[in-house]
């Protein structure tokens, strides 16, 4: 039996009715704003670690070895190091987990974006590795199949180096001038965020949380020794952002703590002869260990677990230290709420402010050494779909 419907009603359906047709259409013709979460990377399976580390050691940002024969120096390198680090890779597991969380926090983020900032919206996730898949130019070839007008090239590395965010800048120009040479992409970047309150905030909660497990008793005794990945020397003194950056993040931290610990900053991952930015953090662990009542080890310059925290720190200097039973180490930020919406919060910020990148990138790059850097900043960032 047919029912009468109210004409009003009937009316106020069609239009909300055309009104959600219209959004969803407007979401799928809109070109999405892709947010790309820049890092160094690292193999998600032991049998990509050979790889992983030919790209490594070719990279003459990261390791400036030899213009003209780094590429062959790194094949030798590479294929001597790999059985070592394949069975790390096994003893945590199987591989990296830098690529699951990566992904995790960059569409997590584009959620958040979606509604904080709908004059940017749609927003759409990417990850572009260093070393590792996807590859710089595999993300980049992702955006062009997208129809992607606007990129944010967001460092994942919050305390810039030339070794690192620099390197993947020079990266990302590279593949501009081969993928997408008549610039169909316009491009700004986030490359340093050491101080953001998300950041801080996160660290701040994990690291409460962590001594919470101590004894009551030694809580407030507990040494906290920040760790970050070093740097060689010769790239520190040529007057690199990096140490300075973190420490200024390490600092916000204890602020926010009201130095309630005694702390020291030490540097992790040291390879080859060349003198490391120190101290060294094993070194420090070995020292402290006899003489506190707690240490707890807070990985700093890192935004999820990778074999720096999980076999360097945890299988090596707390695992085989005889001091384990006062070592600890803080949470990874991984999947903390605090920290997404503090990497929206800034990608959000960005976009409203408009700028293309930060005042410190310039010097940076005078400072920076590279076989093939970015000339000229502004030919990268900026809109030139227009010209």
């Amino acid at each position: 039996m047919l029912q009468r419907v109210n004409p009003l009603v009937g009316r106020t359906l069609m239009r909300s009715n055309l009104v959600t047709v219209m959004r969803y259409n407007s979401s799928i013709t809109k070109s999405p704003t892709a947010i790309v979460f820049m890092n160094m990377g690292g193999p998600s399976t032991v049998e990509e670690t050979h790889d992983f580390l030919f790209e490594l050691f070719a990279d003459n940002d990261l390791i400036p070895i030899s213009k003209k024969y780094q590429r062959n120096i790194a094949k030798y390198i590479a294929k001597l190091r790999t059985p070592k680090i394949e069975k790390q890779y096994r003893e945590i597991g199987g591989g990296s987990p830098i690529r699951k969380w990566s992904e995790y926090q960059a569409a997590e983020v584009c959620k958040i974006l979606d509604k904080t900032s709908p004059n940017t919206a749609p927003h759409k996730p990417y990850v572009a590795f260093r070393y590792a898949r996807p590859l710089t130019d595999e993300a980049y070839k992702q955006l062009l199949h997208d129809g992607v007008k606007r990129a944010v090239a967001f460092s994942q590395y919050p305390h810039f180096s030339y070794s690192t965010t620099g390197s993947s800048i020079n990266e990302l120009w590279r593949q501009v001038k081969r993928l997408d040479p008549n610039r169909t992409i316009s491009w700004s970047t986030i490359d340093r965020w050491p101080s953001n309150e998300g950041l801080i905030k996160a660290f701040s909660e994990n690291i409460t949380a962590k001594l919470n497990e101590f004894p009551e008793e030694v809580r407030d005794k507990v040494v906290l020794l920040f760790s970050a990945h070093s740097l060689p020397m010769d790239v520190v003194n040529t007057g690199d952002s990096y140490p300075a950056e973190v420490a200024s993040t390490v600092y916000k931290i204890m602020e926010r703590l009201k130095f309630r610990n005694p702390y020291r900053l030490t540097w992790q991952s040291q390879v080859g002869p060349k003198p490391w930015l120190g101290a060294q953090t094993a070194k420090i662990a070995e020292f402290l260990g006899p003489q506190v009542d707690g240490l707890l080890f807070i990985p700093i310059a890192f935004t999820s677990d990778h074999i720096e925290t999980l076999h360097e720190i945890d299988l090596g200097v707390i695992g085989e230290s005889p001091f384990k039973n006062k070592f600890k180490r803080c949470e990874s930020l991984n999947g903390s709420a605090t920290f997404i919406e503090g990497m929206a919060d800034l990608v959000k910020s960005h976009l409203e402010t408009g700028e293309l990148y930060s005042k410190q990138l310039p010097l940076d790059f005078t400072l920076g050494k590279s076989s093939d850097p970015v000339e000229d900043l502004s030919l990268l960032f900026g809109d030139h779909t227009k010209k």
